[in-house]
């Protein structure tokens, strides 16, 4: 069954210009002028990736994924003619899993989208079937894409389960942030590694006792970040 896609971009020309050369490449693809129908697409296609458009007026792509990540880890990649890092820092501290800067080429985007819905899916079982990570009552599984603290499935966005991937797959090696961002994206890493630092913190609140005081993952100053799989202390 091919992908499905959902394009959400008020320009027309490039709204349809990016479904074409989508639907050129086998995906299903749907597509919407505004945040609003978007946000409707969204909620009756369940899309396996979102393409949006960041300069939307009435509502913006920032706020877009405010909403869609309040129910969904659909990965998203957004269209934006602004370069500005902190619009990215914002973005990805949002959930947003990847950036295409306009004007861009139909390889670029291609290849970006395909390195996003590549991360998001599960690898075959006979590869990964021994890549399963478990520390404390939380427990990281590569070939679902799942994290589970206490027996609860804890929902993380692409780009927060590639890092915490990267980190819990190289127990006690300290990893820098620029380390962290090739483990997670390859050579498709967009954003400085100040996106990955949001990550982390964001990792952080979700799996950890005390965000503020991290057992898992640590900070290792001016150097970077290490998990440490310690085992629980005894009740």
């Amino acid at each position: 069954m091919p992908k499905r896609i959902l394009v959400i971009d008020d320009d027309p020309h490039i709204r349809e210009l990016v479904a074409d050369l989508l639907r050129l490449e086998g995906y299903h693809v749907e597509t919407a002028g505004d945040g609003e129908s978007g946000l409707a697409l969204a909620a009756t296609l369940a899309p396996d990736l979102i393409v949006l458009d960041l300069m939307m007026p009435a509502m913006d792509g920032f706020e877009v994924t405010r909403r869609i990540r309040r129910h969904s880890q659909v990965p998203i990649v957004v269209l934006t003619v602004r370069d500005a890092e902190l619009d990215k820092l914002q973005g990805f501290t949002l959930g947003v899993d990847d950036y295409v800067t306009k004007p861009f080429s139909p390889l670029e985007l291609l290849m970006r989208v395909k390195a996003v819905l590549r991360r998001a899916s599960p690898a075959r079982a006979e590869e990964h079937a021994a890549e399963v990570v478990q520390f404390g009552d939380v427990t990281v599984d590569r070939l679902t894409h799942r994290v589970l603290k206490g027996g609860r499935l804890i929902p993380l966005t692409t780009g927060e389960f590639n890092v915490l991937w990267a980190l819990v797959s190289h127990p006690g090696q300290v990893l820098t942030r620029e380390q962290v961002m090739e483990l997670a994206w390859g050579p498709d890493a967009v954003g400085g590694p100040e996106s990955v630092t949001v990550l982390v913190s964001r990792i952080r609140e979700k799996i950890e006792d005390d965000p503020a005081s991290p057992r898992w993952i640590q900070t290792v100053r001016g150097a970077g970040y290490r998990f440490v799989p310690q085992p629980r202390s005894p009740a």
